[in-house]
């Protein structure tokens, strides 16, 4: 979570099972903590506790630990941060103060390994240090979007210049409107009074006219009635030609079904006598059938109850002899040879399948005769429906034929108006009114003008009305492209004005704390931000760079150039330092959170450590550096000192 810092609050740290640390609890106070205490003694791991607090995940778990936890309080806010090992693999937790610490990592967290302070001893881009940070992605866009808001202004506002010039042209319009009905309501007066002063001398002519006009009502009025009629006898003939064409249609397809109710009859008679033949022939077959099976189980079965009942019995040897061959008819009881009856019983099966065979050819017939009638049976059904349908039309056409001679009828009686009406127009046309005729339609003439006038200047008027509203947000529309204008001009010089903001921060506190240090052979360092000529630059990458200098004075004190390889680790470590605080202050990283944070400052001798110190806590709520002893003497005796951890 983001949180303003607070300034005037002290806050305390709890850790646990992080770094080297087990556990401690630590109160810091705003101002300047100074973490003293000789190497080996968990003040670097104190410090990471704090950055994880503030959401850094540059922090790592006790070696034996697999779960630490951080809880900072500022004040009744309380900041939360844990850290979980599960598989080798470290996961964070909690509520910590920031929720993106990327700024506090590189320019307020400024530990051995921070960014900014080694980018000076390895000579890497400056200015991708600083302005890394910087979404420029976002500020292009806002650019584009920012341009796209002035093109869709400038482009409104061209076309409510086109509608001034059109504003200009409607006022002109107006006025030549407003002149010409002025010019033709006075002809309206001058003709009505000529029409009065010749009504006084016409009353009988006007009578006339008035008769004349009645005339004309009626004739136009009988030739409307007469057009009329001949349009509904067109009408009527043309629906009378239709029915014809569907009556011959249905004609048509009626002679495709001939059938008859005799022909169904017949079919139906025929039916029913194949039908008692095949139940005759069923009834034979099933007879000869039976006796079919009796003979054979006669044969099949010798010693049967039934052959014995039916044999007579014989006392004669011979006849004993001579029974195997020969049967006993059980019909007629004569003895009949049993090939014979074999070859009867052969007949009668010939006969059985003679029957069923006739059988089958009248079912068949019985089938071909019942599909035929149903198709008739459809047939007639047809027929019926195309009786009614032609009865229905010969009624429809009767009535348009009674009807045609009635309208025809009509017709010829209204000619005969019409005629009559124009001969009575004829006879009333009046003579000597030319003259009034001519002012009464040059007066209608006048009035239809001035209508038609006035309706032209009440829509111009309304015309000039809109577009002179419309006109009316020129001004804001301009008002707003200078503050779009504005916006366009900020957000184009934003990244430089943040690069100058970084390089004059950097040369300003660089030459103060060189006059605080006081390094005897230096005379300035500093960074000069050069435009990349044609050529210079790569695709992808910007097209300025931050370059260091480092200009050194000899013992007669003649400046000289140096390189920054040269400078001693003291004058590396101060210049990274300073370095990283010029990216602190225009990133605005103050406002994000209330620490900075300083480690490792054993390169620089103790005097100088505390004026660095001095310093550097005049930018943040809270400073924490980390100090062997001997350096920790030289800082203000004031300040806040924790000696356990």
């Amino acid at each position: 979570m983001e949180s303003d810092a607070p300034v005037e609050v002290g806050s305390t740290l709890h850790v646990e099972q992080i770094g080297g640390i087990q556990e401690t609890t630590v109160s810091l106070v705003p101002g300047v903590n100074v973490l003293e205490g000789r190497n080996a003694t968990n003040r670097t791991s104190f410090l990471r506790a704090i950055m994880a607090a503030l959401g850094s995940t540059d922090v790592s778990l006790k070696g034996d630990a697999k779960r630490g936890i951080v809880e900072l309080e500022i004040g009744p806010e309380t900041y939360t941060r844990t850290l979980e090992r599960k598989d080798g693999t470290t996961t964070f937790g909690g509520d910590p103060y920031l929720d993106d610490p990327t700024l506090a990592d590189r320019f307020a967290f400024l530990l051995e390994s921070n960014e900014a302070r080694r980018s000076v001893a390895r000579g890497d881009d400056l200015r991708e240090v600083i302005m890394d940070p910087v979404d420029t992605k976002s500020i292009e866009q806002e650019i584009e979007n920012t341009e796209s808001r002035r093109a869709e202004i400038d482009e409104r506002i061209e076309e409510l210049k086109g509608r001034k010039s059109e504003l200009t042209s409607l006022q002109s319009e107006r006025r030549e409107i407003q002149s010409t009905l002025t010019d033709k309501r006075s002809a309206l007066e001058d003709v009505r009074e000529e029409i009065t002063e010749a009504d006084t001398a016409v009353d009988e002519m006007q009578k006339r006219q008035e008769e004349h006009q009645e005339a004309l009502t009626e004739l136009e009025e009988a030739r409307e009635r007469l057009s009329n009629i001949s349009d509904r006898i067109e009408d009527e003939r043309e629906q009378l030609e239709a029915l014809e064409n569907e009556r011959s249609e249905l004609r048509e397809e009626r002679e495709e079904f001939p059938t008859s109710f005799e022909e169904i009859s017949e079919i139906g008679r025929k039916t029913g006598e194949l039908q008692e033949r095949r139940r005759s022939l069923g009834s034979l077959v099933d007879r000869i059938q039976n006796i079919v099976q009796f003979n054979n189980e006669l044969l099949d079965d010798a010693d049967s109850d039934l052959r014995d009942a039916l044999v007579a019995e014989t006392e004669d040897p011979t006849d004993q002899l001579l029974e195997e061959p020969g049967l006993q008819c059980w019909t007629c009881g004569s003895v009949v040879d049993r090939e014979e009856i074999e070859e009867r019983l052969s007949d009668l099966r010939a006969l059985r399948r003679e029957k069923m065979e006739e059988r089958r050819e009248i079912s068949a017939e019985l089938d071909e005769l019942q599909d035929r009638k149903r198709r008739m049976e459809k047939h007639q059904q047809r027929r019926e429906q195309i009786d009614q349908q032609l009865q229905q039309i010969e009624e429809r056409l009767s009535q348009n034929r009674t009807t045609i001679d009635e309208l025809q009828d009509e017709r010829a009686t209204l000619r005969d108006r019409v005629q009559e009406a124009e001969r009575a127009v004829e006879s009333l046309e009046p003579d000597d009114n030319e003259r009034v005729l001519e002012l009464n339609r040059r007066e209608t003439e006048l009035e239809v003008t001035i209508e038609r006038l006035k309706s032209e200047l009440s829509e111009i008027d309304d015309r000039i009305e809109e577009v002179e509203e419309a006109v009316a947000e020129i001004p804001e529309l301009e008002a707003e492209r200078e503050t779009v204008n504005q916006r366009l001009a900020e957000l184009r010089t934003r990244i430089e004005d943040l690069e100058r903001q970084a390089v004059t921060g950097f040369n300003d506190h660089m030459e103060q704390l060189i006059d605080r240090l006081g390094y005897e052979n230096i005379e300035r360092i500093w960074i000069e931000r050069r435009s990349l000529g044609e050529g210079e630059t790569r695709r992808g990458t910007s097209e300025t760079q931050f370059d260091l200098h480092v200009v050194r004075t000899t013992a007669e004190g003649t400046a000289y150039e140096d390189t920054v390889s040269h400078l001693s680790e003291s004058e590396r470590e101060v210049t990274g330092l300073v370095f990283a605080l010029a990216g602190y202050l225009v990133h605005d990283v103050h406002e994000l959170v209330p620490f900075m944070l300083l480690d490792s400052l054993e390169a620089i001798d103790a005097d100088r450590i505390a004026a660095v110190v001095e310093y550097f806590k005049e930018y943040t709520d809270y400073l924490v550096v980390a100090l062997l002893p001997g350096d920790a003497a030289a800082v203000n005796d004031g300040y806040n000192r924790v000696t356990t951890i």
